[in-house]
C-alpha cells in the first residue's frame, strides 16, 4: 500500500544552514518548507530563517521507499543584530520517504542569492530528517 498523504512534517536540517523544519503539504505536489535555526555551525554563525515553496518534479517508487525529487523557490533572512541580510533562494532536494514509518530521510542543495548589503551568491547543503503527523 502506498502511504497517505500527510498534511505536516517537522524535522531537524543539519548542514548550512542547521535548524527545526516545519513542512506543510498544500496540493499532492506542492508544500511550504520553513527552517528556524543558524546559519552554520562554524565560528561566528548567525540567526537563520527561510521560507520556500517546494514543488515535486517526480517520485520514484520503490516496494519500501518513495523518492521525490523537488525544487523550489524561496526568500531567506539571516544575521545578527548588527548585521542583517535577505535573499532569495533556489533549492533541489532529493527525498527518501519510508513506506513503512512516517519518517524522510532528505538531501538539500540551494543557491542563495544575497540581495542586501552589496549582493553575493552563496550555497547551502545539508541533510535532514522530516517526522509526518
Amino acid at each position: 500500500a502506498d502511504l497517505a498523504r500527510a498534511d505536516v512534517a517537522l524535522g531537524l536540517f543539519f548542514g548550512r544552514p542547521s535548524g527545526i523544519d516545519l513542512k506543510f503539504d498544500l496540493q499532492p505536489r506542492s508544500s511550504l518548507d520553513a527552517l528556524f535555526g543558524w546559519s552554520t555551525f562554524e565560528r561566528g554563525r548567525a540567526g537563520y530563517g527561510h521560507l520556500t515553496y517546494l514543488y515535486t518534479l517526480a517520485a520514484g517508487r520503490g516496494r519500501s521507499v518513495i523518492i521525490p525529487i523537488r525544487i523550489g523557490i524561496g526568500a531567506a533572512v539571516f544575521g545578527n543584530s548588527d548585521h542583517l541580510d535577505v535573499g532569495g533562494r533556489v533549492p533541489l532536494e532529493l527525498g527518501f520517504r519510508f513506506r513503512s514509518t512516517p519518517l524522510e530521510l532528505y538531501l538539500e542543495g540551494a543557491l542563495l542569492l544575497i540581495a542586501t548589503h552589496g549582493g553575493d551568491v552563496d550555497g547551502q547543503f545539508g541533510v535532514g530528517l522530516r517526522f509526518y503527523f
